[in-house]
C-alpha cells in the first residue's frame, strides 16, 4: 500500500482556497460587500485553485510537486494578507490602503459620482465576527494552517508497506 501524501496534498492545494473563495463569495449573497483588502486575499485563492488543477493534469510527480508547492505558497500569501487585514481590524496597525472607490477617467467628479454609485466599505472594521475572529482572521488562520498542511503533506515520501 503507498502512502501518498502528496496526492491528499493536491486535494487540499484545490478544495481548500476552493472553499475559501466560495464562501466569500456566498457571504455576499448574506450582504456582506467585500472591502479593498477583501479582494486582496481573494487573487492569491483564485490562483492557488488553478495551479493546483494544473496539478491534476500533469502525470509526472515532480511537476505535480512543483505545481502543489506553487499553490500552497499561493494560499499562504492570501493567509499572509488575512494576518495583515486582521491587524488593521483588531487596530493593532495601520492599512496601507484608503478603500476608497477606483476613479474612472481624468474628470475629477468621475470619482464623486464612483463614490456615490457604491457603499464605502471600511477595511478597518470588520463586517462580521464570530468568537471576535473576523472573516480575515479566519482566512488567516484557515489559509496558513492549511498552507503548512499542503507543505507538510507534499514533503512527505511514499511508503510502501
Amino acid at each position: 500500500m503507498r502512502n501518498d501524501g502528496l496526492r491528499i496534498a493536491r486535494w487540499i492545494a484545490l478544495l481548500l482556497p476552493l472553499a475559501l473563495v466560495g464562501g466569500a463569495h456566498l457571504s455576499e449573497l448574506f450582504g456582506l460587500v467585500p472591502c479593498e483588502m477583501c479582494w486582496w486575499q481573494r487573487w492569491p485563492h483564485y490562483a492557488a485553485v488553478l495551479i493546483a488543477l494544473a496539478s491534476f493534469l500533469v502525470k509526472d510527480r515532480r511537476a505535480q510537486l512543483g505545481l502543489v508547492l506553487l499553490a500552497g505558497t499561493a494560499v499562504a500569501i492570501s493567509g499572509g494578507i488575512g494576518v495583515f487585514h486582521a491587524g488593521v481590524e483588531y487596530k493593532w496597525w495601520e492599512g496601507i490602503t484608503a478603500c476608497t472607490a477606483q476613479v474612472h477617467g481624468d474628470n475629477p467628479m468621475d470619482m464623486l459620482n464612483d463614490a456615490l454609485r457604491r457603499p464605502l466599505i471600511r477595511c478597518d472594521v470588520p463586517q462580521w465576527t464570530l468568537f471576535g475572529i473576523s472573516l480575515a482572521g479566519f482566512n488567516a488562520i484557515l489559509s496558513l494552517g492549511g498552507a503548512i498542511l499542503i507543505f507538510l503533506l507534499a514533503a512527505r515520501r511514499g511508503t510502501r508497506a
